[in-house]
């Protein structure tokens, strides 16, 4: 077996005038994980797609166990032993199939299989790759039936039912909550006893300190920390990924001085913890924590979308009990769902649309439509917040990921509220859009509350003036952003301990 089982040097991309790798030096060993962790926009993708066949490099070379690898294809990377595991679940499977057909597909579509298939064989040999993988599911059961967990499992069976020297994860976690995120990791211990060599992409630290061998960091396109020594320095990995410490912020911290929402006693489900939380006018606050943690449904209690299961609501001291979201934006509280493409965006519309559309009435006269108006509107919010177009009757398709999701913040931002409700902003954006978005929520963030509801610390650090996590369906501990003891606040987020400086559950201010 060689001593690395992938090498790759000096590579470089270009899209255009953008240089998106700038010499990108890496290697893997067989039998090890390597966490490669970078900010949104940091290159990750881009080497992933060169490694596994989408795009072809500009410079540099890339060893496949000794030999020179430039797949022309996915087809190819995984015919020469590499195989990638995408952040899409469904990319890895076919919904519509049984478990079984999932994982013997590509066996089937093998030249000589023949044109009959033997059912009960074919049963037997998925079942032989599923025991291999630890994964105990119906071979019968439709994929589009299961929990996400057992799709992400059965994406990575099917993967390594290919035999690859290399598998790449690309964050895998990333729709998983913690019991079913431990049983990918299981897994993981299992393919690196057998010699996988695994590149694992992430920057979530639970996931990073329970599976990581070495960690590389990138940045701005580039190579800007490797750090393999035992035991691994995960706040130097972070500040090599961030080009500052994680616990360093630019803005100075609003306390916030008149309370505008308030949550009483409040329950998300029947028998579940209260949750007590004010948040105050011109004060950013970030609400973390894992998948399943409460988070993003205690945004949809606030938002009208579900009913509380008990508790109250306040809002400038006033009863607020929303029952739709059309109530809910009657009072003044608007929000941006997590996810754009299937809650936001109206492809068919243009840039003005698209931002305008909540508020169609505040640009109307006698029931007529001013578009002047509105567009001048767009046209000054595209402004603010650096939507990069070439103009506000642009179709909104035509626009970036984070030009797209400026659009979407910016459409609740055009006119004042009471309280922003914000889910995952950064989510799909390169780090640039991610400054603009957060620079200019803080910036408008007078007159509101603003709540912030993530999954990631770095995110939570870089836009908020207080972090509150919850765990559970309650609220697990409170941070003012003011040189926090990161040690805490992960272990808040884990539910490991209640950590320094963190405060007892539910004792909000």
């Amino acid at each position: 077996m060689p001593e690395q089982a992938l090498v790759v040097s000096g590579l470089q991309k270009r899209f255009g005038r953008n240089e998106v790798l700038k010499g990108i030096d890496l290697s893997l060993e067989p039998g090890s994980v390597t966490v490669l962790m970078g900010a949104n926009g940091a290159g990750k993708s881009t080497l992933v797609k060169i490694i596994c066949g989408y795009h072809s490099a500009d410079g540099g070379t890339i060893e496949l166990a000794g030999d020179n690898f430039a797949p022309k294809s996915a087809a190819d990377a995984i015919a020469q032993g590499v195989v990638t595991v995408h952040q899409s679940i469904d990319d890895g499977v076919i919904p519509d199939l049984d478990v079984a057909n999932n994982l013997m597909l590509d066996k089937l579509a093998e030249p000589g299989s023949g044109f009959f298939v033997r059912e009960g064989r074919l049963r037997r040999d998925a079942q032989r790759i599923a025991d291999s993988m630890g994964i105990d599911v119906d071979m019968k059961a439709r994929v589009a039936d299961l929990p996400v967990a057992d799709r992400q499992m059965i994406a990575i069976a099917r993967a390594m039912a290919r035999k690859p020297q290399v598998l790449i994860l690309d964050e895998p976690t990333s729709s998983l909550s913690a019991t079913e995120a431990n049983r990918l990791f299981a897994l993981i211990d299992r393919l690196r006893d057998a010699g996988v060599s695994i590149l694992y992409i992430s920057h979530r630290m639970s996931d990073i300190r329970r599976i990581a061998d070495r960690i590389l960091c990138m940045r701005d396109g580039a190579i800007s920390g490797v750090f393999e020594e035992q035991p691994l320095d995960y706040e130097a990995a972070v500040t090599a990924m961030l080009g500052h410490r994680m616990n360093e912020v630019d803005f100075s911290v609003e306390n916030g001085a008149t309370p505008v929402l308030a949550l009483r006693s409040l329950q998300l489900n029947a028998g579940a913890q209260t949750i007590n939380l004010t948040a105050r006018s011109g004060e950013v606050v970030a609400v973390i924590g894992l998948l399943g943690s409460g988070k993003s449904r205690l945004a949809e209690v606030i938002y009208g979308i579900t009913p509380a299961a008990g508790g109250e609501m306040l809002i400038d001291g006033e009863s607020y009990q929303p029952r739709s979201v059309k109530e809910a934006v009657s009072r003044g509280v608007f929000m941006t769902p997590k996810d754009r493409g299937a809650n936001a965006v109206v492809p068919a519309f243009d840039i003005t649309n698209n931002m305008g559309l909540p508020f169609l009435s505040g640009f109307s006269v006698a029931s007529f439509l001013s578009g002047r108006r509105m567009r001048t509107r767009v046209r000054e919010m595209n402004h603010q917040l650096g939507v990069v177009c070439q103009s506000e009757t642009d179709g909104i398709g035509t626009l970036s990921g984070g030009n797209q999701q400026k659009v979407m913040i910016a459409r609740w931002l055009m006119e004042p509220c009471r309280v922003l409700l914000l889910d995952e902003p950064f989510q799909g954006v390169d780090i640039g859009a991610r400054r603009d978005i957060g620079r200019h929520i803080r910036a408008s963030a007078e007159g509101r509350a603003t709540l912030v509801f993530m999954a990631e610390i770095d995110e939570a650090i870089e836009i908020a003036d207080r972090i509150v996590v919850m765990n559970e369906g309650a609220i697990k501990g409170e941070h003012i952003n003011e040189d926090i003891e990161i040690a805490a606040l992960i272990a808040d987020i884990s539910g490991t301990h209640a950590g320094n400086g963190a405060t007892v559950a539910g004792q909000t201010q």
